[in-house]
């Protein structure tokens, strides 16, 4: 069973990596423009999701699975080289989990607190927070890179990596998995699930003191810009915020279970083989889904996207015909006899 089951992660996998860094990479050509219809501190926010996602499924799809499954044996595979990949994957998904977390603490600061979003939600305040939590977040996963041991060793070259097991049973590691564990994706879990209730509170009660004050208890036909642009933010807050936790809970659950259950993580059975996979299936799938996100809720986003994707067929079309492209033809078939030597 187990066989199969692998065959089929590795399909879903070659999947996340064809489907998922083209679609970060077109999302963050497009966000990049800042033609979208967003904030420029909203459009900064969701650049580094994009970025980091892209990272993420280069790093711990690409990089590790790929390598892995169909190079064995290259120089990747070497015990410091993939100890530091491992490290950086680590790195970028915590950078993943975190933007997403300061990405809704803008939104809730915007829709919540009117006058304190002049001074919070600008594009400098954006930057220094994405660069905090990139720097903090690096800094935290470097004790990472001693967890490893050598598989083998051939040549005086250790090869692969293997996590020791004094890490699941000295103090110190089982705190700091714990509190690694903790920062991602534990708090961001509740902050995010916090920061949404309060939103939905405030924007509930605003809208019942709005609809009184323009005479619509009654529903009235009237629009209310404010309250529709309130609406399009919470749309864009709730779907990535909703899509993170969602993907992200078998994970969780995985880790509470051999938590408190005091399972060995070494030694699993078959179930648990394939909650564990498909935990960490799931919260790379994570990282696809932003641009799918983007693509459903924002209509400014789906017409820059569309102009993207049509943009070099457009182009080439133009240029087909264009005035000047039947004497530039005449030109190039002209070009091998003005280049043939004189007799």
């Amino acid at each position: 069973m187990l066989s199969a089951f692998y065959r089929f992660i590795r399909i879903v996998y070659i999947f996340i990596a064809v489907l998922g860094v083209p679609a970060n990479v077109v999302a963050l050509a497009v966000l990049s423009r800042g033609r979208c219809g967003l904030s420029i501190c909203t459009t900064r926010y969701l650049v580094a999701m994009a970025a980091a996602d892209s990272l993420t499924i280069l790093s711990n799809v690409v990089l590790w699975r790929f390598i892995y499954y169909f190079f064995p044996g290259v120089f990747i595979h070497i015990t410091p080289v993939c100890s530091l990949i491992s490290v950086l994957g680590r790195v970028v998904i915590g950078c993943s989990v975190w933007f997403t977390v300061t990405f809704t603490f803008d939104r809730f600061v915007a829709i919540c607190f009117p006058k304190l979003k002049m001074k919070f939600c600008t594009e400098k305040t954006a930057s220094a927070v994405l660069t905090t939590t990139s720097v903090l977040l690096s800094l935290q996963r470097i004790p990472y890179y001693f967890t490893y041991e050598p598989l083998r060793v051939v040549d005086n070259v250790p090869w692969f990596c293997l996590q020791k097991a004094s890490y699941f049973t000295d103090p110190g590691w089982v705190a700091f998995d714990w509190v690694n564990t903790l920062i991602t994706p534990l708090i961001p879990f509740a902050l995010i699930l916090f920061f949404n209730a309060v939103t939905v509170r405030h924007v509930v009660l605003t809208s019942r003191v709005r609809r009184g004050l323009r005479g619509q208890r009654g529903g009235g036909s009237r629009s209310d810009p404010e309250m529709e642009s309130r609406r399009r933010s919470m749309i864009l807050l709730f779907a990535i915020s909703g899509s993170f936790i969602l993907l992200w809970s078998v994970h969780v659950v995985h880790f509470l279970y051999y938590t408190t259950s005091e399972a060995n993580p070494n030694h699993h059975n078959d179930s648990e083989i394939v909650f564990l996979q498909v935990g960490q299936l799931l919260l790379t799938l994570s990282c696809c889904t932003n641009t799918f996100i983007y693509a459903l809720t924002q209509s400014k986003f789906r017409e820059n996207l569309v102009h993207a994707v049509t943009f070099p067929i457009t182009l080439v079309i133009r240029l087909i015909h264009s005035p000047d492209s039947e004497s530039r033809w005449r030109q190039f078939k002209a070009f091998p006899s003005i280049c043939k030597r004189p007799p």
